[in-house]
């Protein structure tokens, strides 16, 4: 019965008359409103053994029932407008449960042969599958709603414990109300209109949208809301769940927000590749491209600025050569507590914010030679992820190589070079190796870059054992060595080397000019030219390391004249293509210009792997290249 209060407190002639009625019911019949009981029949009173007052017809509650609690708690679980039965142990509790309270009536079902017990005496006898089923959904860890849809508004007739204590609403403040009081102004408009339609068309929806609770905190809630039908099919109700998935969806949205400025930089630091790598192929000069690198870098919104610095062995410290934007215009220590310091350390790139500031620090190495160390900064307290380091390591390689080329460059067009002598005793020198192996001489005469990029280098072999069959022999005990024989004579010998280690090679790539290589006994006397403005220290750190038992003859800054041999060699080298060049080469160094020739063309021809009159060609074409070059530096000397 509804409005308890209203219908049993003198409401009229029509409550007495139904007050009446009630009385004369055998079965006991209590009304409850607010947690309060505000009426029991004759029957209730006699069976439960209720005090009244005779005059006013009060009684107290609290005496009903000692077990009152387990019926209140069913009450509070039973949907609006629907009955729900309890079964005790004389009694059957059936409750009829409205909007604003209940009505109890008893069904006595006592046992046959057992004694009767007092009336306050209800205990479970057993619970009904429909009473489990309908205490595991009050009691289950997600909110649980039910709705009516032939109520006005579809409104909630049912909410769980779960979904009270997620809402801070209690059951009274939600019973008879719309679930979109939960909503408010970010709850997701496309999400409620998805509800809607799913209601509208009676299919089940899931949908994430922000809810509000009773104090106004916002929380996310996943809801999720399907029909209720009964045999015939047709819908009687909706069923809610809601899920409060906040955590997640702020794990969520905050991966989004990251992801998205990470590709927001990523896409941004991508760009500066490029633009990085057009600046090493544009520029002219070393300063010039790491002044154009550290500008290009300081325009990113994402960093505050870049600078190169690069060691300096006199003073201990780490020089900037360079430097953009909001990074430091002095250099630090080189054993100092700092990113940079620790790059030009271990060869490795380093990441670490002090005071706000990321400080990300890259070796500027190719070819194990140092260049310096590039270091970009980030303020706001923004990291530098790995992905992003990655993509700068990657830069900075471009830049290293892009100081390689224009230092390799200043080789033939400086003229202050520093003049190196070293002596090597590490066998993995090959010149050195075959010394040993065939007790012979060898000195350095060419080397010539085949277009696979592997250096073969001509030397002379001396020795009363430099005959073809003995090194044969002895470059089959030396790993990967290629020695090919192009000229033999009495006691010498005219070899090309190949593969193995590749010591012109590794120094050319370097920026340095091999001047002479005589090897001995195991011994190797080098001479090498570096130009003045290069890391001169970091190459012969670089020989050093590649060969242990290095030592140092002699350092010797000097000035080249004018034009050198060599330049005026590499000068022709230039004009003439490598099959020229190698038919000139092997010519000149076989004694085929000599009289009586010890070797013929067909021999020269065969060593290169050509045809006797291509050869020819070639030999007669670098002969003419030569002679003009000759001819007209002698004129414009003139």
């Amino acid at each position: 019965m509804e409005h308890a209060d209203a219908e049993y407190g003198g409401g009229g002639g029509h409550a007495t008359a139904a007050a009446s009625a009630l009385e004369s019911v055998v079965d006991p019949v209590v009304s409850v409103a607010d947690e309060t009981v505000t009426y029991a029949n004759a029957a209730a009173r006699d069976a439960f053994e209720l005090p009244t007052d005779e005059r006013t017809g009060d009684w107290d509650p609290a005496t009903v029932l000692e077990s009152w609690p387990r019926i209140e708690s069913a009450i509070d679980e039973t949907t609006v407008g629907t009955v729900r039965t309890v079964s005790l142990e004389r009694y059957n509790a059936r409750i009829h449960r409205s909007v604003d309270g209940a009505t109890i009536t008893f069904e006595h079902s006592g046992r046959a042969g057992e004694p009767d017990r007092p009336a306050d005496e209800f205990t479970p006898v057993g619970e009904s599958d429909r009473a489990v089923k309908d205490r595991a959904i009050n009691e289950a860890p997600v909110g649980i709603t039910i709705s009516d849809p032939d109520l006005e508004d579809n409104p909630l007739v049912y909410v769980n414990d779960a979904y009270r204590d997620m809402t801070g609403y209690s059951f009274d403040e939600v019973v008879g109300r719309n679930c979109r009081f939960l909503q408010g102004e970010d709850s997701s408009e496309e999400a409620i209109a998805e509800m809607a339609a799913a209601i509208d068309e009676d299919y089940p929806v899931t949908v994430e949208l922000k809810n509000y609770r009773k104090d106004g905190t916002p929380f996310w809630n996943e809801v999720t809301i399907a029909p209720v039908r009964d045999d015939d099919g047709t819908v009687t109700h909706y069923v809610g769940f809601q899920n409060d998935v906040t955590a997640r969806k702020r794990a969520e949205l905050e991966l989004e927000r990251r992801t998205a400025e990470l590709e927001y930089i990523l896409d941004r630091v991508e760009g500066l590749i490029q633009d990085v790598t057009d600046v090493v192929a544009g520029s002219t000069t070393r300063s010039e491209l790491e002044a154009e690198v550290c500008d290009r870098i300081a325009m990113e919104t994402v960093y505050d600025g870049a600078w190169i610095g690069e060691r300096n062995p006199a003073t201990g410290t780490i020089d900037v050569r360079t430097s953009a934007g909001g990074c430091p215009e002095t250099g630090v220590p080189a054993d100092a507590d700092h990113p940079t310091a620790a790059t030009l350390a271990e060869d490795t790139a380093t990441t670490e914010t002090r005071e706000g500031t990321t400080h990300a620090s890259f070796p500027l190495t190719y070819n194990d030679i140092e260049y310096g160390v590039l270091t970009v900064c980030a303020g706001d307290g923004r990291t530098i992820n790995e992905r992003e380091t990655v993509i700068l390591s990657a830069l900075a390689r471009a830049v290293a190589s892009g100081v390689n080329a224009r230092e390799t460059s200043r080789v033939l067009e400086t003229d202050a070079v520093v003049a190196v002598e070293l002596t090597l005793t590490d066998l993995a020198v090959a010149p050195a190796a075959l010394s040993a192996a065939a007790d012979c001489r060898l000195e350095y005469r060419r080397s010539v870059h085949r277009t696979d990029d592997e250096t073969a280098s001509l030397f002379t072999v001396t020795g009363p054992d430099a005959t073809a069959a003995d090194l044969t022999a002895a470059v089959g005990e030396i790993p990967d060595l290629d020695c090919r024989i192009l000229v033999e004579h009495d006691d010498e010998c005219l070899v090309e080397l190949s593969g193995g280690d590749d010591l012109v090679g590794w120094l050319s790539e370097r920026g340095v000019r091999t001047q002479s290589i005589e090897s001995e006994d195991g011994r190797t006397d080098l001479a090498l030219e570096i130009p003045r403005s290069a890391n001169v220290r970091s190459v012969v750190e670089g020989v050093e390391d590649r060969y242990p038992g290095t030592d140092i003859v002699s350092f010797q800054q000097r000035d080249r004249e004018h034009e050198t041999r060599q330049e005026f060699a590499a000068r022709l080298e230039g004009d003439l293509t490598e099959r020229q060049f190698a038919a000139l080469q092997r010519a000149y160094l076989s004694g085929y210009f000599e009289w009586p020739r010890p070797t013929t063309g067909e021999e020269l021809a065969q060593s290169m792997g050509v045809s006797r009159p291509t050869f020819h060609e070639h030999l007669r074409t670098a002969e003419s290249k030569l002679c003009q070059a000759f001819f007209n530096d002698t004129q414009s000397s003139d």
